[in-house]
């Protein structure tokens, strides 16, 4: 999956890190794997903090409260990130955060709901970020797909997880 990120991450890069002035050209790859680690590693965090109903959320298109504030913690990740690697200052790396997290978080949803594009699907990211056969049940549970469903193998669970998202 972090090969597929951060492919998203380069393909959305340009105005806000390849033709921002903050970053010099020569750091311009270290900024963008900065930013695809710490997607990551915030999405990572929001299953091992417990926080799957937010983040199914976020992947089932939902806009509220808990899916922007999963939106918050990702996007201030990135920002303390390159600060630290890059040694810019707040107001450039929340730019590039504003410009860059809402555009490659959209097209990850986006490629997970999309029965047609393989790059990324729902089992495999949580799968990804360290989640197991229960955290998957778990899932499922809060997605409204239940353990029965969870439990009939990976077909199973990938039929399911793509009903729920009208596939």
């Amino acid at each position: 999956m972090f090969e597929n990120l951060l492919n998203l991450v380069k393909e959305h890069a340009g105005d806000a890190i390849v033709k921002n002035n903050a970053i010099p050209n020569e750091h311009n790859d270290t900024a963008i794997q900065t930013t695809a680690t710490s997607i990551m590693e915030s999405l990572k965090g929001q299953v091992a903090g417990g926080n799957i109903s937010d983040l199914a959320g976020l992947f089932k298109g939902n806009t509220g409260a808990g899916s922007n504030g999963v939106m918050s913690n990702i996007s201030g990740d990135v920002v303390k990130n390159l600060m630290a690697k890059l040694g810019i200052d707040n107001a450039a790396a929340s730019g590039i955060a504003a410009s860059l997290i809402p555009s490659v978080m959209n097209s990850l949803v986006k490629k997970t709901n999309d029965p047609k594009d393989s790059s990324f699907d729902l089992q495999g990211i949580i799968g990804s970020l360290g989640g197991n056969g229960s955290m998957i049940s778990g899932v499922m549970d809060i997605l409204g797909g239940g353990k029965e469903n969870a439990s009939s193998g990976a077909g199973g669970l990938l039929n399911t997880v793509k009903g729920l998202f009208g596939k």
